[in-house]
């Protein structure tokens, strides 16, 4: 939607869609970026890379350029758009070049012939947009029937995008912009499936034919996560123009900025959301911009607006890059851990960035990780010191939890053998070696555990590492949150070895002398919510309640039998 356009009816929210025109054309909600045509073209780069997290909105703006640029592009596209103002640059390149565009986010073959395969069929794809070369009346025998070939896959893919490249530019007789969307993916999934330098091999010579002394080519914008540059894939491009996560040059135009999603709350009526929005999903700093991640607003408002459900949602969940912060805490050292420790109280820890890594450099020392975790979007940076190094800090709520998630994992590995304790302390029914266990245990937690800045988040962080740790006791058959009685108990257990119930109900304080009174409250709350009556149904010969309260890595743990 157009910055400063009055909304007259509530538009959709585009969910997971990167086509520009299909955006515009179909009454979704835009936040414009088109100034960004403006800036590159003003900054000017043969070979222009951009390096940001996955879910900033890399694919709808390279969506965007090929609209822009694109001869025969529907110019009403950009109407009412920042870009429309400029209209001598508009007169000068909208519609003026044949674009190639492809993307390479797809490619995910588990072996180097599966991958080739899919980047073959990328470029086919490509290539059949322009069937119209198969009758030019520019292209003579030859290149006709080398078209043919590319489109169809016959030829060299290695210097398939060059040819036809140069195809185009002889049709046109104008020269060529090349878009190549999530340039390293391919890269990342060869690393995972053990073909990394043939990959290598073959991304350097696509990139070289393409981008380097190229005749037909006019300028190119490639997209990813990071700059792999010590394998030499841009080492013949003529020092690309960079722009990363700490430069100012168009900085504005990946993710939403304040501004911006301040105007798309209050468009939708949903402006007493902001301050919750700001602490879940703002926090990212590119160049000298704070900005929020794109997909996760998009997202949370449509559930704003679709459901009555108003708890923030970790967007980030589930996805395959989250075990780089497993495998981060996992190779860390206590110092590791302290700096994570610093960095879940809101702090910043300072260290060196590397802008340019290799995928199989990514886990050789812990430095090249803290690397990783900004160049994706765990970490952001809030300046840089005199000595070089960056104040790294957390960006958000969101992202927090992501790491608490991971922590837990790792803690939970971590303790796994001394857990037989822990449940051995419960089938005697003896709280005191109860509290000393999970002591025992919190003293080898990270204060992740502790995270939160309400009471209930607190709790709920001490609560989810009591399930996960319950979880892993064969013949035991864990609940939690379960409604029981007059309210909802917070862990419910049935123990089948022991044929017994348990109730454990959380409670967190600050104050590590409240701890007592806390675990009395719980065992109470218990008692008064009737939460025993949940195991009625249930043949079990006894019913045990504890109230268990946390503050730091301690805790205390009462017990009480319920009435038979």
């Amino acid at each position: 939607m157009e910055r400063g356009e009055q909304v007259s009816e509530k538009k959709r929210m585009p969910i997971g869609i990167d086509d520009f025109a299909k955006i515009r054309t179909n009454d979704f909600y835009y936040i414009d970026k088109t100034g960004m045509i403006k800036e590159l073209l003003n900054s000017w780069g043969e070979v222009n890379l951009f390096t940001r997290p996955r879910r900033f909105g890399k694919s709808i703006n390279i969506s965007m350029l090929q609209r822009f640029f694109e001869i025969g592009t529907d110019k009403s596209l950009f109407d009412g758009l920042e870009i429309s103002k400029e209209t001598e640059l508009c007169e000068q390149y909208m519609g003026q070049f044949p674009v190639i565009s492809i993307s390479l986010k797809q490619v995910n073959g588990v072996s180097y012939e599966k991958a080739e395969a899919n980047i073959w069929d990328v470029i086919k794809t490509e290539a059949r947009r322009f069937s119209f070369l198969a009758n030019s009346d520019r292209l003579d025998d030859d290149d006709k029937n080398y078209f043919h070939d590319i489109k169809n896959g016959k030829s060299l893919i290695d210097s398939s995008l060059f040819h036809l490249s140069n195809l185009l530019y002889k049709h046109y007789g104008k020269k060529i912009i090349i878009l190549i969307d999530e340039y390293d993916a391919p890269l990342q999934k060869a690393f995972e499936n053990d073909y990394y330098r043939q990959m290598v091999l073959l991304i350097r010579q696509i990139f070289g034919y393409a981008l380097k002394s190229n005749e037909a080519l006019y300028f190119g914008v490639l997209t990813g996560c990071m700059r792999v540059s010590k394998e030499s894939l841009f080492s013949d491009l003529n020092n690309p123009t960079m722009y990363t996560l700490v430069d100012e040059v168009c900085d504005e135009w990946f993710g939403f900025t304040d501004q911006e999603v301040q105007r798309l709350l209050e468009d939708y009526d949903l402006g007493q959301y902001y301050e919750i929005t700001k602490d879940w999903y703002d926090g990212y700093r590119i160049g000298i911009t704070d900005i929020y991640c794109p997909w996760d607003v998009i997202n949370w408002c449509r559930q704003l607006l679709a459901s009555s459900d108003r708890e923030p949602k970790n967007y980030w969940a589930n996805m395959s890059e989250n075990d780089t912060v497993y495998r981060f805490i996992e190779m860390g050292s206590d110092n590791t851990r302290y700096d994570l420790e610093v960095l879940s109280e809101g702090k910043t820890v300072d260290k060196p960035l590397s802008f340019e890594l290799t995928y199989k450099d990514i886990y050789s020392e812990i430095d090249n990780l803290w690397s990783v975790l900004f160049t994706t979007g765990y970490l952001t940076q809030r300046g840089r010191n005199p000595d070089g190094t960056y104040r790294l800090a957390i960006p958000n709520r969101e992202i927090r939890h992501v790491f608490g998630e991971q922590v837990q994992k790792w803690f939970l590995r971590k303790i796994e053998g001394g857990l037989s304790d822990l449940y051995k302390a419960f089938d005697d029914s003896k709280a005191e070696k109860i509290e000393n266990c999970i002591n025992s245990c919190l003293k080898e937690s990270i204060s992740f555990m502790d995270g939160g800045n309400t009471e209930e988040q607190k709790e709920a962080s001490y609560h989810m590492l009591l399930i996960g740790m319950a979880k892993g006791r064969p013949g035991w058959l864990v609940k939690s949150n379960r409604e029981a009685g007059k309210g909802r108990a917070d862990i419910i257990i049935i123990n089948r070895l022991e044929n017994k119930g348990i109730i454990i109900e959380v409670k967190h304080t600050d104050d590590r002398k409240k701890l007592q009174s806390k675990a009395e409250e719980a065992c109470q709350q218990i008692r008064n919510m009737d939460y025993s009556e949940y195991f009625l149904g249930f043949q079990v010969s006894r019913i045990e309640e504890y109230g268990i309260a946390f503050s730091g890595k301690n805790c205390r743990v009462l017990r009480e039998q319920a009435d038979e």
